[in-house]
């Protein structure tokens, strides 16, 4: 309806003088009311639904937490439903127990908060106070299965439900079925664009950078206190003897691990090496 109404003006050849731009104004503004009449407004679909021959989203990797600036879009005070939501200014040290919802179908394809486009096959979720961009852990509280996912929009507005998940994020949490999940969800705060999240995610092998040895415990004690408010990361000292080994980590992500081995041979400790995967102590 919209674009028939433009190009009915266009089939005319109309010059566009000030007196044609305000009949075609008028023209656009018909067609919108129109067009959301008939439509049933901005979703094709009046429920939201699973997609229908889905892929098989269970391969579907979690997000990659990275530092990223908080968006223009998104990030100011809002009012949903009468009621008022002011953003917090970061998401560091935000952990709460909740319930989870997910949304799908409806939605694909329409734009998030973020500016950007809605894809239930990837891993994002809504949250009404995170900063635009975040990235969260959620812990099915039911199961324990976790989940890293990237917020981009905002929601839910549900009584009692604390974040809205994608397709892709709720199936690999198992809560398809149910629709709703008793959650944790823990923001995974990044503060430097210099290096990417190192923490201890989930259950995948954990990588230790070793920087050297040394006898003098108290000297290693003091580096490590040094290392760790620098990168945001734990360490460890080793006893072998009379030798204590600095360890840097744990890192989950053998990627992650190489850049930061990269870093600290840059920055000083040539040296350095990659230990091999060890499970969380």
């Amino acid at each position: 309806m919209l674009w028939q109404s433009i190009n009915s003006v266009n089939s005319l050849n109309m010059p566009m003088t000030k007196t044609n731009l305000l009949l075609l104004s008028g023209l656009l503004a018909i067609a919108t009311v129109v067009g959301g009449c008939a439509g049933g407004g901005r979703y094709d679909m009046a429920d939201d639904t699973a997609p229908k021959n889905a892929p098989d989203v269970t391969k579907v990797e979690n997000a990659q937490p990275r530092y990223e600036p908080y968006s223009r879009h998104g990030n100011r005070r809002y009012t949903v439903l009468g009621k008022t939501y002011d953003v917090m200014p970061s998401g560091q040290g935000y952990s709460y127990r909740g319930v989870a919802s997910w949304y799908g179908a409806k939605f694909h394809g329409h734009l998030t908060s973020n500016g950007e486009r809605y894809d239930m096959y990837s891993m994002t979720a809504a949250h009404k106070t995170l900063p635009l961009p975040s990235y969260v852990k959620v812990t099915n509280l039911d199961n324990q299965k976790q989940v890293i996912v990237r917020v981009n929009d905002r929601g839910p507005f549900h009584g009692g439900r604390i974040i809205d998940l994608s397709y892709a994020a709720a199936a690999k949490l198992d809560m398809l079925k149910t629709g709703t999940a008793n959650v944790q969800v823990e923001a995974i705060y990044i503060s430097s664009p210099q290096l990417p999240q190192l923490a201890n995610l989930d259950a995948k092998p954990q990588y230790y950078i070793q920087l050297l040895a040394s006898q003098d415990k108290a000297r290693l004690v003091t580096l490590a206190n040094e290392l760790e408010a620098k990168h945001q990361l734990k360490s460890r000292l080793q006893q072998q003897g009379e030798l204590y080994r600095l360890q840097l980590g744990p890192v989950g992500q053998h990627r992650l691990a190489e850049e930061l081995l990269q870093m600290l041979r840059a920055d000083g400790y040539p040296q350095s090496f990659l230990v091999m995967p060890l499970k969380a102590d």
